[in-house]
């Protein structure tokens, strides 16, 4: 793990990395907290990702135990690799990335869907590709990631933490990646939960109407603290902004076989662990 915290300006913001080691299945969040302390000041903001809240969680699900049924068969192999990845997906000027995916889909993602299917249900297996916010990446061999539970709760408890030991007043904030749409004054997002103004649990149908707007900004799930959307939206984006920006970042399954050379199902703790994490930043308001 790097020592050397170097922060990043985004006038009117400094953005400060939170660096710990790969936060394992059932592990305290308290790793994020101590390193986080130190550079801590009343107001500021704390941005965590929802893949290390999970994982702590134990919200882990091995989708190399499940036995995928016709449903999830058509949706994996007609649905998504050709009605998506050849018709809808140019229609609708999805990301060439994704289509490209999503032409290749492998025979795992069978599974994948039968797993969305069990925990989520139709309306997110439907979506092409992120149902329901299901992290792939980040987790090792064939687990996968569900939403984190109870996330503004999670924020209450590790704020009271900071106040008690630190003695600051923070916002901490609980974000992930996939969308949040706006269309005029209604804020919506695909995935099962979000903070309120956010309307959501859309799956397939906000997906659709997402390809309408124009504003598209990572969803904060849960606060800490009552704070106004634009606000939770405007520091999810900064979070986001960083995240993206460094070496290692493991944003998909597919970045993930890339940094480690190797197919999901070979990938470990230990070669997760092997890497600098960022599961936070801090955000502060400057003069």
């Amino acid at each position: 793990m790097s020592k050397t915290i170097i922060p990043v300006f985004m006038p009117p913001y400094k953005l400060i990395p939170v660096n710990t080691s790969y936060i394992k299945p059932g592990a305290s969040l308290d790793i994020i907290i101590n390193n986080a302390g130190p550079y801590l000041e009343n107001g500021d903001f704390l941005v965590i990702s929802e893949t290390p809240v999970s994982v702590s969680q134990e919200r882990l699900v091995d989708e190399s135990l499940f036995e995928p049924g016709l449903t999830a068969i058509f949706l994996s192999d007609v649905w998504s690799k050709y009605i998506w990845g050849y018709l809808l997906g140019p229609i609708l000027r999805i990301k060439p990335r994704t289509i490209k995916n999503l032409r290749k889909l492998p025979k795992e993602a069978r599974a994948h869907k039968e797993v969305v299917l069990k925990y989520y249900g139709i309306l997110h297996a439907l979506k092409p590709a992120s149902e329901a916010g299901i992290d792939l990446s980040n987790v090792p061999g064939n687990f996968v990631s569900l939403l984190p539970e109870k996330s503004s709760q999670v924020a209450r408890e590790i704020a009271k933490k900071i106040e008690n030991r630190w003695k600051k007043e923070v916002v901490v904030l609980i974000i992930d990646t996939d969308a949040t749409y706006q269309l005029g004054n209604f804020r919506f997002t695909c995935l099962p939960t979000a903070m309120r103004g956010i309307k959501s649990n859309l799956g397939i149908i906000g997906y659709l109407l997402g390809r309408m707007s124009k504003n598209k900004n990572p969803t904060p799930l849960g606060s800490s603290f009552p704070v106004k959307i634009e606000k939770a939206l405007k520091m999810a984006e900064l979070a986001e902004k960083y995240q993206k920006s460094q070496k290692n970042n493991l944003e998909t399954v597919y970045k993930m076989q890339e940094s480690f050379n190797a197919n999901t199902n070979e990938i470990t703790v230990d070669m997760l662990n092997s890497l600098n994490h960022t599961p936070a930043v801090i955000i502060k308001r400057i003069s």
